[in-house]
């Protein structure tokens, strides 16, 4: 029976990642230090320890406490515009930390390194991305994970560490932080929505992306591991359909059963159009199932009605405040 860490393991993608592994017959050992997840999510047939990524010498217990098969590296802040406010935290957090445990993970042996990175590091290449373009990120956030990526086939040529690279994007669901004002467009326009509030659209709304139900997903980083095809391969995951803010905004309205208003802020500095291929995937993984946006949104909508809103404070650590938009100034 293998036994599997999972870091960010009781936040929004690592707690369903856990539960697939679990009911796979992993033993899991979740690591989180709750900055954006919650202990409760955790499945109550792991193993959870409250910490973080960047503290080494707890990363160096953790494996020769228990001898891990498989890592699953989901611990990050995923908040692309953000991350040109928050250099530092950025890369400590999304870099450094993701080194300890590929250190970890050589000097114990582990079979294989499961990575989820992200969409953000083809930056403004024309879509749908796909994996044999030259990425080109735009955002401290992306550069943080192509570099883990590249640091990941470094080891595997040096060390013979096998690991595997997915790239997700815009994934909503279940267990998703509806309380964080800086990422996760589904649920702040539901957070919003319970709290009265118009929804945020930065721009004209125009801007497309492909919007990923977390339960088409989670199940396929799971079996990776156990997957030797996909060893040393990165893979886009994800919706093939792409939808504008708009229009989602006007599609979380009708699964809340909640007529608001949009509010059009000044446009920041993003990606218009971000949206990718999942062919190899569907080579090596097989036809990955895609649930609707309509179909995601009505599952999510009754789990975030029963959790209720959350204030949505603002981060804590600015490091650099030009530029930053207004909304994301103020405390509400």
């Amino acid at each position: 029976m293998p036994t599997s860490l999972v870091t960010g393991g009781a936040g929004f993608m690592g707690a369903h990642v856990v539960k697939e592994l679990l009911d796979r017959g992993h033993t899991v050992v979740a690591l989180d230090d709750l900055s954006g997840g919650f202990a409760d999510q955790v499945d109550p047939r792991a193993t959870f320890v409250e910490g973080s990524i960047t503290d080494h010498a707890l990363v160096d217990r953790l494996f020769e406490e228990h001898g891990f098969t498989y890592v699953y590296h989901l611990a990050a802040y995923a908040a692309e515009g953000l991350s040109h406010f928050i250099r530092r935290f950025n890369y400590t957090n999304n870099l450094i930390g993701s080194i300890n445990l590929i250190n970890a993970s050589v000097r114990h042996g582990v079979k294989c390194f499961v990575f989820t990175s992200s969409i953000a590091v083809y930056g403004a290449l024309e879509p749908p991305m796909r994996e044999d373009m030259v990425p080109r990120p735009e955002d401290p956030y992306g550069v943080a994970k192509l570099a883990v990526e590249m640091d990941l086939h470094a080891a595997r040529h040096m060390f013979g560490l096998d690991y595997v690279v997915f790239r997700p994007h815009n994934v909503y669901g279940e267990y998703q932080n509806i309380g964080d004002r800086y990422r996760n467009v589904v649920g702040i326009f539901m957070n919003q929505l319970m709290q009265g509030q118009p929804l945020s659209v930065f721009g004209d709304g125009e801007q497309q992306r492909a919007f990923t139900y977390i339960g088409d997903i989670a199940p396929i980083i799971a079996r990776s591991a156990e997957t030797p095809a996909a060893y040393g391969e990165v893979f886009n995951v994800g919706a093939d359909t792409p939808y504008t803010v708009n229009e989602l905004a006007g599609l979380v309205m009708d699964a809340m059963g909640t007529k608001g208003e949009v509010r059009h802020l000044e446009a920041r500095n993003e990606v218009v159009f971000a949206f990718s291929d999942h062919g190899k995937a569907a080579r090596v993984f097989g036809e990955v199932r895609e649930t609707t946006l309509e179909e995601g949104l009505a599952r999510m909508a009754p789990w975030a009605k029963a959790a209720g809103a959350r204030k949505s404070g603002r981060f804590g650590d600015i490091e650099i405040e030009q530029g930053l938009p207004p909304s994301w100034r103020d405390q509400g």
